[in-house]
């Protein structure tokens, strides 16, 4: 799916927001549903560590909001959504660009709704891949996420 206008503007606000400019990576797509986002983190001065490889903190960093987001976006108002744990597992070390993506399909926003039609709350896990040009995964975040409906207060 194509990209809006309005999901044009929040990745350009998103990637001048200084919290997350400052993990070095950059969103390059949102779909106009907010389906599916892609981000890109480039090696340089910014994100390499001791060593000459991306720095763990940029690679968490540069992931972490975006399931969250999506879920806030897909639900709506109706539900609240936050970020509950979280987890990287480092494969092998950033050399070069790398780039994740993430999806929800349909089939889940089906499974939190009909989870959260018999529990007040429910967790939802999902997992990113950071991968280099050539389809080496470098790294694995694990986010689980917990979803309630939002209460009349």
């Amino acid at each position: 799916m194509p990209e809006s206008w309005k999901t044009r503007w929040f990745r350009f606000g998103f990637n001048v927001f200084p919290c997350y400019r400052g993990t070095g990576g950059r969103v390059t797509y949102i779909a106009s549903d907010f389906r599916e986002i892609r981000v890109k983190l480039p090696l340089n001065w910014r994100t390499r560590n001791y060593v000459g490889t991306i720095f763990g903190g940029s690679l968490y960093g540069s992931v972490d909001p975006f399931y969250m987001i999506m879920l806030i976006k897909i639900l709506g108002p109706g539900y609240i959504v936050w970020d509950k744990t979280a987890a990287i597992r480092f494969r092998q070390p950033g050399r070069g660009t790398l780039y994740a993506r993430f999806t929800i399909e349909d089939a889940e926003i089906e499974a939190i709704h009909a989870a959260l039609a018999s529990e007040d709350r429910v967790d939802r896990v999902y997992q990113v891949e950071l991968i280099d040009a050539q389809g080496v995964v470098c790294a694995i975040v694990e986010k689980t996420i917990h979803i309630r409906r939002r209460t009349a207060e």
